[in-house]
């Protein structure tokens, strides 16, 4: 009897464990020190490292080449410099805008759910500048559905370029009336603007001058009254006025704004510099070839010799050249906690907001008003890389038949290839939608034809057959030569 009584009293004093354990149980295995859902500044910080970092390493590994800025040295056939692009060359683009979508997302939903209008609209402008850059690669790609694994959505429809333009158009200008400057931002400090809400305005603005001059072609989409309507209201469109405006993130080699290269000599080995992006530079007496490139050398490399690069596509081997080409300077992406000068990533210059304006005053006639935003360009992309502005740039008699606006396109798109240095895919799209600069097709180039963007993914076309079938039907194809919606 006793022994029954004691396991009766012990049953019940586990059942007494147990039920306490299980109300108490959450509570317990809660961990306070850590936040149980993000807040809209969470992701910012990741979101605008990560995705200008690496639109930095795709700049030097594909504009650089597609647009004759650099190449590999020495360097036998293929390669991107002759055109020859390979199957899965936009397989990291894809997989990594995608990836960082899906955190702006989550991001927008948190600054809704805060209920904070200035993270809803960097959220929209984060989305538009990363959608822009994903469907001017590939062209048609899922956007509604994209990024929807969490409801189920696991082979995502494509949208067509011009349902994507049309929606981050409509979202820009949405995030322009979003803004409250004079509210702070609560959620920590983000890398880019300090927290400053009246820049990240500056910053939509200028982006959707960037996209709507971008559809210049499509007369559908009335995009050049929309930008004239920008330009003649400042005070409703705020877009950059300087250097300090633009868009650029400083890395200064100390976490988390360490340079993209582990090893910044990895930037230089094997390399040349362009003949043709040196030429018009000499062609200038350029301030900026000094912080863009090293001096070439003679053949016993114990001379230098001034800026002088190589033919891109060249056919042949490297005996052919009498000189030590110059090769880029790994100044550019040094960063480090001990430099005075903190590394560049621009992500959006000030000067291509006055190259846009300079396009836009051309095609109104209004040539004082083109060549004044011209000069405007010119002296910020001059300025924007540390080099001083020669107060005889367009007037020294020597060079101003190169420098001085001259009433041609071509001369406003030249100057703004240069201002596109380094800014991702952009100076690869400008040239897309304009054949400008002029670039010179040598011998070694495959088809004597630029790409036009990157083939879709195998695994897309793999894992999502039926709609990846279809977007090629929209698309007319997909090759590495099928144009994309505005370029047609």
């Amino acid at each position: 009897m006793k022994q029954i009584i004691k396991l009766t009293a012990a049953i019940a004093t586990i059942a007494v464990v147990f039920a306490s354990c299980t109300k108490d149980f959450e509570e317990i295995n809660t961990d306070p020190n850590r936040i149980d859902a993000i807040s809209p500044g969470t992701l910012l910080n990741p979101i605008i490292y990560n995705v200008a970092s690496y639109n930095m390493l795709r700049s030097d590994d594909i504009t650089f080449n597609l647009m004759q800025v650099a190449l590999p040295y020495p360097s036998a056939t293929g390669g991107l410099h002759r055109y020859d692009i390979s199957e899965n060359a936009g397989n990291g683009t894809w997989n990594t805008y995608y990836q960082w979508l899906n955190n702006i997302k989550e991001m927008y939903a948190a600054s809704v759910t805060a209920n904070d209008n200035n993270y809803q609209a960097i959220a929209l402008t984060l989305n538009a500048w990363i959608y822009s850059n994903l469907t001017d690669c590939f062209g048609d790609v899922p956007m509604k559905e994209a990024v929807q694994g969490d409801a189920g959505i696991l082979r995502p429809k494509f949208d067509t370029q011009k349902e994507i333009y049309t929606t981050i158009l409509a979202n820009l200008d949405s995030a322009n009336n979003l803004y409250n400057t004079s509210k702070t931002m609560l959620f920590g400090t983000e890398i880019l603007y300090a927290n400053g809400v009246a820049k990240w305005k500056l910053f939509t603005n200028s982006l959707r001058m960037r996209l709507l001059l971008r559809l210049s072609k499509k007369a559908d989409m009335n995009t050049l009254a929309q930008l004239r309507t920008m330009i003649d209201n400042p005070t409703k469109y705020p877009v950059f006025a300087s250097n300090t405006d633009a868009a650029i993130l400083k890395f200064t080699g100390i976490t988390p704004l360490s340079s993209p290269w582990g090893r910044p000599i990895d930037f230089t080995t094997f390399r040349a510099v362009s003949k043709f992006f040196l030429d018009s530079l000499n062609a200038f007496n350029d301030p900026r070839r000094a912080r863009f490139a090293t001096q070439a050398r003679n053949a016993a490399g114990t001379t230098n010799i001034g800026y002088m690069g190589i033919p891109s596509g060249y056919t042949g081997s490297e005996s052919q050249f009498a000189y030590i080409p110059s090769n880029v300077n790994v100044a550019l992406v040094t960063a480090s906690a001990a430099s005075v000068t903190p590394m560049n990533c621009v992500i959006m210059p000030y000067a291509e907001v006055e190259f846009i304006k300079a396009e836009v005053e051309f095609q109104s006639n209004n040539q004082t008003a083109a060549k004044a935003a011209y000069e405007k360009g010119v002296k910020a992309a001059v300025e924007q890389w540390g080099a001083v502005m020669p107060a005889d740039y367009f007037t020294n008699a020597t060079y101003t038949a190169a420098t001085a606006y001259n009433g041609t396109l071509h001369r406003i798109l030249l100057q703004k290839y240069y201002a596109l240095f380094f800014v991702d895919y952009q100076a690869w799209f400008e040239y897309r939608r304009t054949g400008m600069p002029v670039l010179p097709i040598n011998a070694g180039m495959v088809g004597k034809q630029m790409p036009t963007r990157f083939k879709y993914p195998i695994a897309v076309r793999t894992n999502n057959p039926a709609n990846y079938q279809l977007a090629v039907t929209s698309m007319g194809g997909d090759d590495n030569t099928t144009k994309v919606w505005w370029e047609k």
